[in-house]
């Protein structure tokens, strides 16, 4: 897949995603993997679109005054030094692909339960989701990701609050996991890896900035939640599973 191609896809992955509060960090990662770059360069790539997507969803989401602070910062408090003990963890490049292909499809299957507003069975279990976080957490520093499109499921099954807050609740989340995250992988496989995921990366970056606005606008104002998130879905299990047949 050339640059053009990539830049592309990128830019769809970041529009689909930040229109439902996602920054995309786990398809950019199978992307790049499909397009044969750089393992141990995955993450710090695909946490810097991260970065610079959700930044934006974040913004217009507090700005329209959807973020619920106090259980937002809750849940990123706990998530945040486990991102960063994940991405100083050493991986195997075998488990990398395992890992990050598994939770991709498993994500993916989450997005498709149907989500449902107010009290119900599943709210007493809200309580619950702090506990949570730290494991989120680990799991996405350590393949490259922030986590949201793994903790948004969690909160729409247990009624933790509605649709669009949810949405703004993961946006905080992956963007304090990616900062945390990046920072872990730097330390473990020095500064010098920022600068060459930058240089590749730049067009990368670029198109994401442009998705995210365009997606997390349209999450505002115009789509409906559920149609996009089956898209996402379909698109996350897609390239899951790409990732699985190969390992």
């Amino acid at each position: 897949m050339g640059i053009l191609a990539l830049a592309a896809a990128f830019l769809v992955t970041a529009l689909l995603y930040a229109s439902v509060g996602f920054g995309g960090g786990s398809t950019y990662s199978a992307l790049l993997v499909l397009s044969g770059f750089d393992y141990r360069l995955l993450p710090v790539l695909s946490l810097i679109c991260n970065i610079a997507v959700v930044t934006g969803s974040s913004i217009r989401f507090a700005r329209a005054g959807v973020t619920p602070w106090r259980g937002a910062l809750l849940l990123t408090a706990i998530a945040a030094p486990a991102a960063m003990l994940g991405g100083l963890t050493p991986i195997a490049e075998g488990t990398f692909f395992l890992l990050l292909g598994g939770s991709l499809v498993l994500a993916g299957l989450a997005l498709l339960i149907p989500q449902g507003e107010g009290q119900g069975g599943a709210a007493r279990f809200a309580r619950l989701m702090p506990f949570a976080a730290a494991p989120l957490g680990f799991l996405s520093g350590l393949v490259g990701i922030g986590g949201g499109i793994f903790l948004a499921p969690l909160l729409h099954l247990t009624r933790w609050n509605e649709a669009r807050s949810i949405a703004a609740t993961a946006s905080i989340f992956i963007l304090v996991n990616s900062l945390f995250g990046l920072a872990g992988q730097l330390l473990k496989n020095g500064p010098d890896r920022l600068g060459e995921a930058a240089a590749f990366g730049l067009p990368l970056l670029v198109a994401v900035v442009i998705g995210g606005q365009i997606g997390s606008l349209l999450a505002l104002k115009f789509l409906d939640p559920k149609y996009i998130r089956w898209i996402t879905a379909a698109l996350t299990i897609w390239v899951g599973s790409r990732l699985l047949i190969g390992v």
